[in-house]
């Protein structure tokens, strides 16, 4: 299905993008099943939880990548695991853990790919973003204002303290794309930090700030190469609601959610076809929108 999904989407600019939704359930048979945080109901709710890889580039964004979170409580227990079909092997893994083994993958599989994103629970990871680094793949990760980085001043500084006092003139009103209302507008700004590091790469931590309520200030940390603008960092920094919308989506047009199944196997192969259909339905429409656009071309006066 990646095959399929680079041959007609892949692009060298394009954005991989991790998250993970819940899947609402009853009962406690079902794999993975247990009380807790459902992003997809915004509260503690009993449901099964599975991390995604997004892929998105300019003709359009589809999943590539899912596996099924197991809590302790299931992987504490291997004949409660057997009864629902997950093999011995299958040991815990947190959800950062089975993000960084989808990105691997993608880099292994040669997916064509510049950037990696997330939300805070996965950004907040400074191992990730080390191993990333390591690896050389740039990347723009939300965290927490709790968050530290190194400057010439502290080894642990932390992010929210590098944008005091800095001059109005530094923030940037810029739209990091459209929302269901319409664009997505904030103030932004950028500090760079680790100034020792290589001479062709760079480190920012990046600010959003709401334009009504100034006070709610979200923070990303960004490696890049060093031609880097702000606004291609903003625009990364916006593709990550990209997965939300393939999550939207798929459960409504793909069944995505709509199963029955309780075994570890059965969810993989419900879901794997659910991104199967959605991919297809991606691709079509890219054609779609890509003869339309042929249409409307000049004609070519070499032919």
């Amino acid at each position: 299905m990646r095959d399929y999904v680079v041959e007609h989407l892949g692009a060298p600019e394009a954005v991989l993008i991790v998250d993970d939704t819940g899947f609402l359930k009853k009962g406690m048979a079902s794999a993975g099943v247990q009380r807790q945080y459902s992003g997809t109901a915004g509260r503690t709710e009993n449901c099964q939880v599975g991390v995604f890889l997004a892929y998105a580039t300019e003709r359009g964004r589809t999943l590539i990548d899912r596996r099924l979170y197991l809590p302790t409580s299931w992987t504490e227990d291997r004949d409660r695991c057997r009864r629902a079909g997950i093999d011995d092997a299958v040991s815990f893994e947190t959800k950062v853990t089975i993000a960084k083994a989808m990105v691997r993958r993608a880099i292994d599989e040669k997916i064509p790919f510049r950037w990696v994103t997330a939300d805070a629970a996965y950004g907040f990871s400074k191992g990730w973003r080390t191993e990333l680094e390591r690896a050389d793949v740039f990347h723009v990760m939300a965290t927490t204002r709790h968050d530290t980085v190194v400057t010439r001043f502290a080894i642990d500084h932390p992010v929210h303290d590098l944008f005091n006092g800095l001059p109005r003139q530094k923030w940037k009103r810029r739209s990091c794309g459209n929302g269901a209302h319409g664009p997505r507008v904030y103030d932004w700004a950028r500090v760079e930090v680790r100034p020792w590091h290589r001479e062709d790469r760079r480190h920012w931590v990046i600010a959003r700030r709401s334009v009504r309520r100034p006070e709610e200030i979200s923070y990303y940390i960004a490696y890049c190469s060093v031609g880097t603008t702000l606004d291609e960092l903003i625009h990364v920094a916006g593709a990550r609601w990209a997965i939300e919308e393939c999550f939207q989506t798929a459960k409504q047009e793909c069944g995505l959610d709509d199963y029955q199944v309780r075994r570890y196997p059965g969810w993989h192969r419900h879901i794997t076809l659910a991104m199967a259909a959605h991919a297809c339905l991606t691709i079509l429409r890219a054609r779609e929108l890509g003869t339309g656009k042929a249409e409307t071309d000049p004609p070519d006066s070499s032919r």
